[in-house]
């Protein structure tokens, strides 16, 4: 059984799936830094404050003896905002990866000519005659 797993999992495309996988994750980190360090204080500014703090408070807590609010509810807009922007770039990235692997795959050869010979005509006025005989 040992040999069988040790088989599946050298197997390309799994070791291939497991080095994207890493891969990816760490892409995530990168965009999250772009996003969270350079696009969201950029949008921060059009709001006058921190893009991922804005909130809609639904209802509004109390400040205990800490200084800390405590029994606020509120939607986390901007960092539902954040994550979205992203997995957008995420995406769009991605989508760029695969369509320039796709592009460098070797091209789909053409599919071979149709032998020579008569046409389709005439064979058909071959019968003809043939039959008239």
């Amino acid at each position: 059984m040992l040999k069988e797993f040790k088989e599946f999992a050298m197997k390309g495309n799994l070791v291939d799936i497991a080095v994207g996988f890493v891969m990816g994750a760490a892409f995530k980190e990168v965009v999250s830094s772009f996003t969270g360090g350079i696009v969201s204080p950029l949008i921060g500014l059009v709001f006058q404050s921190d893009f991922k703090d804005l909130k809609y408070v639904l209802k509004e807590g109390t400040l205990n003896d800490a200084g800390e609010t405590v029994g606020e509810v509120a939607v986390l807009w901007g960092s539902f905002l954040t994550n979205v922007i992203d997995f957008i770039i995420v995406a769009f990235v991605m989508f760029m990866l695969v369509k320039g692997v796709n592009k460098m795959k070797k091209k789909e050869e053409p599919a071979p000519e149709a032998p020579k010979g008569p046409t389709q005509e005439e064979l058909l006025g071959e019968i003809r005659d043939l039959l008239k005989k």
